[in-house]
């Protein structure tokens, strides 16, 4: 294009977001010129005080090629620019413009300059570009796909990842760079103010902001800084809102996470509060389920997790209930893909329990996918070897009360893809997600147990809060089993062991203990109480009543056990006293103190010991 327009008049515009190229651009265009025999007359807007006379006019008799860079900074007199200035300038003088953003509507209203101006838009590499490139800086293949992903292809970021790469840094995201700082006033440029910044932030860690979300967010008003993040050039709007480019957002986190971790995770913590309050205030599930979807994308684009890093856009594809005529496209991909058995199993399901099961559909609604979270009941046993071997889990670790509910993700499927990334599978995931988020109080224990690969999805489940507890088998394949207990952590503290993890915090985040685990963790905790070194060694102190206890950890233990002793019999509070809690020397004294035979004295023991640990899983597990 700037081969073609030399030797002529006329205007070359070209924008593009900081670091895109748009300066090494018109380096190249200036050797054009010069090897044409034109002179090339550089402006950069950074080095100028606004005012006529600090632009050059190019002599009448030598043509010339006049390049304004920067041209952001001249938008102030961007009406003088165009409508004196330039006319001002040789017929022979060759225009070309380079700034943040493109031609503002004035330049395009005016027909005069629509008929001699082109526009040129620099966005990112393309992956083929990107990959010649890295091959002509002499990268290693096997590291491209990482620094394209980790750029998302524009061009400083992956310049100065190939320099982190030489000086043997190769760096998985913008957070690994050690010239971050030097990159982020090149993508956003000059910030007005705090608040301006703070906008910029919560942009960043937003899926798309809107000015009612800032609002939310920076609990002041917001419409100005609402109006400046509308105009920069790195942020795009949608239906839904204002988002960053991939790289600003990248670079925005990673700088802010580095730079002020207390406030990043005071962000993120009011980003979660904000997100569930907007999913509440959704009423239709399918326009939440969109909600959810977009955050699992964007997360997941971020995961290091293969299992949630995959995940592909949905394309239009969404979910609703089953239907009759659903039900044989259901069992026929179920066959292809997990075998006879496993379709028996589907349909003993959609007969019992039809409204636990989606249907992921394509834009004309025909089914492409389908998952069930079943709500189980003993009733259910005996059936199917999945929902038997949840709810003797369940069971076995911390039994029902009337009223709980055991839900149990027990099929996920694609028609194309099986258990691969699929639409399907993003909404299913989207779909769990949802479940988390409007979970109830009456829920005590989640499955999940529809995934084959173990490999792929067991660390996935354990960064979200679900433990590997067991497996089953339908067939020949075999299915594994992770499980969250609602009583054990809540919502709130289940929330709150996400955002740790987000910030990287230290949490404790430990697999629960079974009953039987808890009841000896209790005795332990009785025969070492007085031998502090042995008690910050049991297990108790990472148990959700002494993470809540306002006291230091084995102090807030001593308290549990003083606490739930006084509350037995009175001969059984006695006995506890006097053996752990304020021992009264060898257990055969004690006996003797009580008028009690040694082997009478410890079944006594035995019995209050038991009512003691019984009453501290009450009080953990949330059955009282």
């Amino acid at each position: 294009m700037f081969r073609g327009a030399l030797g002529g008049t006329g205007l070359l515009f070209v924008h593009g977001p900081g670091g895109v190229g748009k300066s090494a651009l018109l380096d190249v265009f200036a050797g054009i010129a010069a090897e044409k025999g034109l002179d090339p007359v550089r402006v950069d807007a950074r080095h100028l005080t606004l005012g006529r006379e600090a632009l050059p006019v190019p002599a009448e008799d030598a043509p010339a090629v006049l390049f304004l860079d920067t041209y952001e900074l001249l938008e102030p007199v961007d009406d003088w620019v165009r409508e004196h200035y330039l006319p001002s300038l040789p017929e022979s003088c060759l225009v070309v413009i380079a700034g943040r953003r493109g031609p503002g509507p004035r330049w395009r209203a005016d027909p005069a300059w629509r008929a001699v101006m082109r526009v040129l838009a620099l966005g990112n590499l393309s992956e083929q570009d990107g990959r010649a490139y890295l091959n002509a800086q002499d990268v290693p293949a096997e590291a491209h796909d990482r620094l394209l992903k980790g750029s998302s292809g524009h061009p400083l970021t992956l310049s100065m990842m190939v320099d982190a790469v030489r000086r043997g840094i190769t760096p998985h995201t913008l957070a690994d760079l050690p010239d971050l700082g030097a990159l982020l006033p090149h993508l956003i440029g000059e910030v007005p103010s705090a608040r301006h910044r703070t906008a910029l932030e919560v942009c960043a860690l937003l899926l798309v902001t809107t000015e009612e979300l800032l609002r939310s967010m920076t609990g002041d008003d917001a419409d100005d800084v609402f109006a400046w993040l509308r105009a920069q050039v790195f942020v795009d709007e949608s239906p839904y809102g204002l988002h960053p480019h991939d790289v600003v957002r990248d670079a925005l986190v990673a700088d802010l996470r580095w730079r002020d971790p207390g406030r990043y995770a005071d962000l993120y913590r009011r980003k979660l509060d904000v997100f569930q309050a907007q999913v509440r205030a959704t009423a239709a599930e399918r326009e939440q389920l969109d909600l959810m979807v977009r955050t699992v994308a964007l997360n997941g684009a971020r995961s290091p997790f293969p299992a949630l890093a995959s995940l592909p856009p949905t394309m239009r594809a969404y979910a609703d209930g089953l239907r009759d005529a659903d039900r044989a496209a259901i069992v026929g991909m179920t066959e292809r893909w997990q075998g006879p058995e496993q379709a028996e199993l589907v349909v003993h399901w959609m007969r019992r329990r039809p409204e636990d099961f989606r249907v992921f559909r394509t834009e004309s609604g025909e089914p492409r996918g389908f998952g069930a979270y079943l709500d189980l009941a003993e009733a259910d046993l005996g059936v199917d070897p999945g929902t038997d071997a949840m709810w003797e889990h369940a069971a076995k670790n911390g039994p029902t009360r009337a009223g709980d509910r055991v839900r149990a993700w027990r099929f996920f499927l694609d028609r194309d893809h099986g258990q691969r990334p699929s639409p399907s599978l993003t909404l299913f995931v989207a779909w769990q997600m949802l479940e988390i988020v409007l979970i109830g109080d009456d829920t005590a224990w989640s499955f999940v147990g529809a995934f084959g690969d173990d490999e792929l999805w067991a660390p996935a489940m354990e960064s979200l809060g679900f433990h590997g507890v067991c497996t089953y088998d339908v067939g020949e394949a075999r299915f594994p089993v992770f499980a969250h207990d609602w009583r054990r952590t809540g919502v709130a503290e289940y929330a709150e062991q996400l955002h740790a993890h987000q910030t990287g915090r230290p949490v404790l985040d430990e697999v629960p203990l079974s009953e039987p685990e808890f009841a000896q963790a209790v005795r332990d905790a009785l025969r070492t109480l007085h031998a502090p070194e042995l008690l910050r060694e049991n297990p108790l102190l990472g148990s959700r009543m002494v993470r809540r206890a306002a006291s230091e950890p084995t102090e807030a233990l001593r308290e549990l056990l003083t606490d739930a002793a006084a509350a037995l019999k009175p001969d059984l509070t006695t006995l506890i006293d006097r053996t752990f809690l304020h021992p009264a020397g060898a257990q055969e004294r004690v006996a003797a103190s009580l008028h009690l035979s040694f082997n009478t004295y410890r079944r006594h023991r035995d019995k209050a010991v038991a009512q003691l640990a019984e009453s501290l899983w009450e009080r953990e597990t949330g059955r009282r």
